[in-house]
Order: C-alpha cells, then sequence, then structure tokens
C-alpha cells in the first residue's frame, strides 16, 4: 500500500453481496470454512446457500488500517471440522497477499481446498472488478 496514495474505498451492501453470491456457480463441495473475523458473513451466506455446514478458522494478520501486524497470520482459533468433509470452499472477505489464505490451507491438511473471497485474488472472486478497499456492510468500523 502506497502512503501517498489516498484510499479509495467501494460501498457493497449485503444485498448486493448475497446476490452477486447466488449468480454463482460454486463448486460442490463438503463443507465450508470461513476466515473470521471478515470472512464470517461471507462463509455464512455460503453456508446457507450451498446448504453445507460451516466451520470457522479466526486468524489475525492486519490491523484495521489494512497493514500487516505481523510477518505471518498468527492462528487465534480453530473449531474442528469433520473428517467426512474432504473438499471445502475456504472464504473471506478479501485476500490482499494470499498469506491468511495459505495459513489457513495449511491448517486444514490433505483437504481439496478451494477458495472464494469477495476481492482480491482466490478461485472464487466475488467482485473481481473491485481493486479498491471495500465498506463491509457488516463491519462498524468502515
Amino acid at each position: 500500500m502506497d502512503p501517498t496514495k489516498p484510499i479509495t474505498f467501494v460501498d457493497l451492501s449485503l444485498t448486493e453481496i448475497a446476490q452477486r453470491l447466488k449468480a454463482m456457480e460454486l463448486p460442490e463441495v463438503d463443507g465450508i470454512v470461513g476466515i473470521a473475523a471478515g470472512g464470517t458473513v461471507p462463509a455464512s451466506l455460503v453456508a446457507y446457500q450451498l446448504d453445507r455446514p460451516l466451520s470457522m478458522i479466526q486468524l489475525n494478520y492486519r490491523g484495521e488500517d489494512n497493514l500487516p501486524l505481523y510477518d505471518s497470520p498468527q492462528v487465534i482459533e480453530a473449531q474442528p471440522i469433520d473428517d467426512a468433509q474432504r473438499r471445502v470452499l475456504l472464504v473471506d472477505d478479501v485476500s490482499v497477499s494470499g498469506k491468511t489464505l495459505s495459513a489457513a490451507k495449511d491448517l486444514l491438511g490433505d483437504r481439496a481446498v478451494t477458495t472464494l473471497v469477495i476481492t482480491g485474488e482466490a478461485d472464487y472472486v466475488v467482485f473481481p472488478e473491485v481493486g479498491d478497499c471495500v465498506n463491509w456492510p457488516w463491519n462498524p468500523n468502515t
């Protein structure tokens, strides 16, 4: 992030996000794993849409200013995931460097993992045209 460049924000409503998700052809999976806190709402929407179980992994990597706090993401908490869930869709709000998705994938072991983010870089990107920061409708700080 260039500190001399002003940060611009895009507004996305929960309705816009839900409608775009509903229009996507998502992969066949056994379960959804969300990365908390930013991925909690998107992962919940996807789990509901696909009628699949939802588990959460809480990682901490970036601060409210979107700058890394650590060299690599730190695991805060990870819910157990049923061994029958061999194919999982890993969901987060945004992927900037890919480090958080990578750390979460490592926690999932030998499962087949497909990634989905609302913006950024992943196997599935809900709003690939959005390159700016987002005012997330579920985040009171934006």
